[in-house]
């Protein structure tokens, strides 16, 4: 079941980062300004990333490992700690320096991240889309 979990949790990280990356481009493109449902958008992303590395982690401890799980395991550290990084420095800055793209460039990465991961153990991000 936890398994299950894991890997399913991977189509809320992937929308939620969509809708991340769609809102900050049309923001961009609108030129709004930060605001709270940016906010909102991605402290969802960054959960549903911290909860997806939680799941993986239990499951280092309840399944059997292998060498392949190196590369994944490192890979969704490292944009779990990404996703960290921008909503970060984007606090300690003042409202009227805030901006939109780096949070779209930082979510790219970070969903970049993870399919890279995906595929270091053999899975598909998308596997209805053959991706």
């Amino acid at each position: 079941m936890l398994f299950h979990a894991h890997s399913g949790l991977r189509y809320l990280v992937l929308l939620a980062g969509l809708a991340l990356v769609l809102y900050a481009l049309w923001a961009m493109a609108t030129r709004r300004p930060w605001d709270r449902t940016m906010r909102i958008l991605s402290a969802t992303f960054t959960a549903s990333v911290d909860l997806n590395v939680l799941l993986g982690a239990v499951m280092l401890f309840t399944r059997p490992f292998y060498s392949q799980l190196i590369g994944h395991i490192a890979t969704m550290v490292l944009a779990a700690g990404l996703a960290h990084v921008v909503p970060m420095v984007m606090r300690r800055r003042p409202a009227a320096e805030r901006t939109h793209l780096p949070y779209a460039a930082a979510t790219v990465i970070v969903l970049g991240m993870f399919v890279a991961g995906m595929k270091a153990i053999d899975r598909q991000a998308l596997p209805f889309l053959g991706f």
